[in-house]
């Protein structure tokens, strides 16, 4: 299976850090989102990590032209059908992503490669409601896309050995290095980072630290470069109530019941970073502890 042309579904944090990487790696992309708007700053985005990485030698300014040339962008999502990849980097509900592959099915070529860029919902169930199973798979990338190495490779239980080897070509082509997980919630990453900051928000939840305090003890005292709260905004609490709600429901062991306080304040819709306010309050000079 030769992949040549893919179609990403999302301009979010996640889509266009893949769009990203593919880009660079010789691709021709094809972005869709809901929105010119969406679109636009998913293109800026691209454009300033673009930017950084020549200023930091990572890349050079002719490379970076050349990528942001093969990306193209629209928000008629059956322009994507003629890909020969489509990754779909949507939010993290399952209903969202069904419905997006529903409106892809009618459009697609008979080899097109359908992926995921879920963190932790089944890949089995999703590829199942498709018109190729077979040719279904996984891909979650980590955030942020264009720096982190890793890429889980996840089959589902009809996933065939080409789709297998031709995506595992595609990591190793953009430079990354895949782990292969099997089709559980949340897979390998977050089946075991997601407990972790669940378990930093309860430590907080009962009064047993602040939050810098929690913060400053994982990163000093054992060396992780983000404390788990701060991590937490970073990723998004929305994402993560979602995936320990996976977890929960999938795994049914009370040990991933999600805390209290993490529902408060997703409910709150104080969500992180992108939103300005989660475990820290970004809307200042300096980010200050909410809590």
């Amino acid at each position: 299976m030769q992949i040549r042309t893919v179609g990403i579904v999302g301009a979010g944090q996640m889509g266009n850090g893949i769009a990203h990487v593919f880009a660079l790696a010789g691709f021709d992309v094809l972005l869709n989102d809901i929105s010119t708007e969406a679109l636009s700053a998913g293109i800026k985005t691209i454009t300033g990590n673009m930017t950084r990485q020549v200023s930091r030698n990572k890349i050079t300014e002719e490379q970076m032209n050349a990528a942001l040339e093969r990306i193209t962008t629209t928000e008629t999502l059956s322009d994507l059908g003629q890909s020969d990849l489509i990754i779909e980097a949507a939010t993290e509900k399952e209903t969202v992503k069904q419905s997006i592959f529903d409106a892809l099915l009618p459009h697609l070529k008979p080899e097109t490669i359908l992926a995921s860029n879920t963190s932790s919902i089944s890949i089995t169930r999703l590829a199942s409601r498709t018109d190729r199973p077979e040719r279904f798979m996984g891909v979650h990338f980590m955030n942020p896309v264009p720096v982190m190495e890793l890429v889980e490779l996840i089959r589902g239980i009809a996933t065939d050995e080409p789709t297998f080897d031709a995506l595992k070509e595609v990591v190793k082509r953009l430079g990354k290095v895949s782990t292969s997980a099997e089709d559980f919630p949340a897979f390998i990453v977050n089946r075991i980072l997601m407990p972790m900051i669940n378990e930093a928000i309860y430590t907080l939840y009962e009064g047993v630290g602040t939050v810098k305090g929690i913060d400053t003890s994982m990163k000093l005292g054992a060396h992780h470069p983000m404390g788990p709260l701060e991590l937490a905004d970073f990723i998004g609490l929305d994402t993560c109530l979602a995936i320990m709600n996976v977890l929960h429901e999938g795994l049914a062991d009370t040990k991933y019941r999600p805390c209290p306080l993490l529902t408060k304040y997703v409910e709150a819709g104080w969500y992180g970073r992108k939103v300005g306010r989660g475990f820290y309050d970004y809307r200042g000079d300096e980010p200050v502890p909410t809590r």
